[in-house]
């Protein structure tokens, strides 16, 4: 890493809005602040000056259809990076149908928005680079060719390049299984990892992860760098650092292997707790005495899933609801209950 390399924030899976209900029927603590919160953090070393530019890599909102205060919002704090002369690139990802709402302040000329296949140019003090890509694409492994022929990045420039994607890329890896992307229409194989490019900068897959070869051991054309989300959306999560990248690259990186660094910055999260809880014969309240006791036992800032198991479970579902569950537990805890669980269940 040098001094005069050009530095990248890569952020992607913010999934604002989760758990943030504008008229809640429950009061009860929302989850929902947790993700803006850490989606300032990501956004710190941007307004401080400390990177060159910030790429965010898709799934900015929960869901597709959201709200206009929602989107308002959202875009914030990237137009806050906008204005204080960082510019700001954002790939749409599935969550927003391929498509980011827009609102009149979007047109900031330090906003860009891939809406369809295109190539930006940053140009900065410290060198320029070409931004190619394209938003969310479902069946993209047959269409992945005509999609980057679209963007123009085979055009000469002299510049390294970095491509921009919201997709699946076989290799990568989710869940406490580690269970591994290996083929499928809506998954981008390895070898056709496009040559020409510094770097794969990439939302979709929500744990941290840089890709350098495809399942046969084959190095990939370019490395395939996913920062993950800012913060556990499920409980196949629990274990996942969370966090974003720093990606420096060099100004002489013109696609060349070992012209890219990546660090990872891990973000503050909740403890995840999928809590097991076996009834037995308990009934009424010494069932709810003893489930008090283990949520009692664990960290009061957790978010956790007390998931029923063996004999009683199915019995202590018809009386154990989850309102009742959250007069339990801690105030400050977010609790959630399972049915019982199966044979296997992770």
């Amino acid at each position: 890493m040098s001094a005069q390399d050009i530095r990248v924030l890569l952020v992607a899976d913010t999934h604002l809005g989760f758990d943030l209900p504008f008229r809640p029927r429950v009061e009860r603590r929302r989850r929902g602040h947790d993700f803006f919160a850490n989606f300032e953090r990501a956004l710190a070393p941007a307004l401080r000056g400390d990177v060159d530019l910030v790429v965010h890599g898709g799934d900015l909102f929960y869901r597709s259809r959201v709200p206009p205060a929602l989107v308002d919002m959202a875009m914030a704090p990237l137009v806050r990076v906008a204005e204080a002369g960082t510019p700001v690139y954002l790939v749409p990802g599935n969550h927003e149908r391929s498509r980011i709402p827009l609102h009149l302040w979007t047109a900031h000329p330090n906003l860009h928005i891939f809406h369809r296949p295109t190539t930006f140019m940053y140009h900065g003090p410290k060198g320029s680079l070409a931004l190619s890509g394209f938003p969310f694409a479902r069946k993209v492994r047959d269409r992945l060719g005509s999609l980057l022929d679209q963007t123009g990045y085979t055009q000469e420039v002299a510049v390294p390049r970095l491509l921009c994607l919201h997709q699946t890329i076989e290799g990568a890896q989710v869940g406490v299984t580690d269970y591994t992307f290996r083929r499928g229409v809506d998954i981008i194989r390895g070898r056709d990892v496009p040559p020409g490019f510094s770097a794969v900068l990439c939302g979709h897959i929500h744990r941290a992860q840089v890709l350098s070869h495809d399942l046969s051991g084959w190095p990939l054309a370019a490395p395939v760098i996913y920062p993950g989300s800012i913060e556990r959306t499920s409980f196949a999560e629990r274990d996942e650092e969370k966090g974003y990248y720093i990606v420096s690259v060099s100004p002489r990186a013109q696609g060349r292997a070992g012209q890219v660094d990546t660090k990872f910055v891990p973000l503050p999260t909740r403890p995840m707790i999928s809590l097991v809880f076996e009834p037995g014969a308990r009934t009424g309240s010494a069932l709810e005495q003893q489930l008090e006791e283990q949520l009692a036992a664990l960290d009061p800032d957790s978010v956790v899933r007390v998931q029923l198991s063996g004999q009683g479970a199915a019995a202590a579902l018809r009386t154990l609801t989850a309102a009742r569950l959250r007069q339990i537990a801690p105030p400050s805890m977010n609790v959630v209950l399972a049915g019982p669980r199966t044979h296997g269940e992770a």
